[in-house]
């Protein structure tokens, strides 16, 4: 992988992202689309030049971690709105669970299902055994590049560092 990516860099492609490699700030974020809990269409590239969007990947619906960043995000979402960043959660949950989750904690932004996990794949965020995704999370900026980065298995450590990215969007 190391070869590839010099012979990359050599070439002048450095900013290419190879399939299942997780984006870096600057990266060019993945030009996903997908359905949402309720079967709407969603594509990163309509937030284009209109809003930066958090997009944050997790493991499963309704589990403790998952429960406490979904909700996180959800009580941060008027000051989010205020500042123009748009939110979406990315699972390999089916959309019926989906909906269940949302309803039931009253978040205020799309679940998008990736039950065959093209998504997850896209962003590099699938588990070690590619079973489900991990929890990372990506700020992409209105001009579709990820400006930042936290991949940890801690709930309010993503939710503390995007509210910082966040806030550096602004300076």
């Amino acid at each position: 992988m190391k070869t590839l990516t010099r012979l990359l860099l050599l070439c002048g492609l450095g900013g290419l992202l190879l399939a299942g490699e997780t984006p870096k700030t600057g990266d060019k974020a993945p030009a996903i689309e997908a359905v949402d809990q309720d079967g709407k269409a969603w594509k990163l590239t309509d937030q284009a030049g209109k809003s930066a969007v958090i997009v944050y990947f997790y493991p499963r619906d309704d589990t403790p971690g998952c429960t406490k960043e979904a909700c996180g995000l959800r009580d941060r979402m008027a000051g989010l709105k205020e500042l123009g960043v748009a939110v979406v959660g990315v699972s390999r949950d089916d959309a019926a669970s989906h909906r269940k989750f949302r309803e039931k904690h009253q978040l205020n932004f799309p679940l998008l299902v990736d039950a065959d996990g093209k998504i997850t794949e896209a962003f590099g965020a699938a588990t070690p055994d590619g079973a489900r995704s991990r929890r990372v999370s990506f700020l992409v900026g209105t001009d579709g590049k990820v400006t930042h980065v936290t991949d940890n298995r801690d709930a309010q450590v993503h939710l503390d560092e995007l509210q910082k990215a966040v806030a550096a969007l602004k300076k």
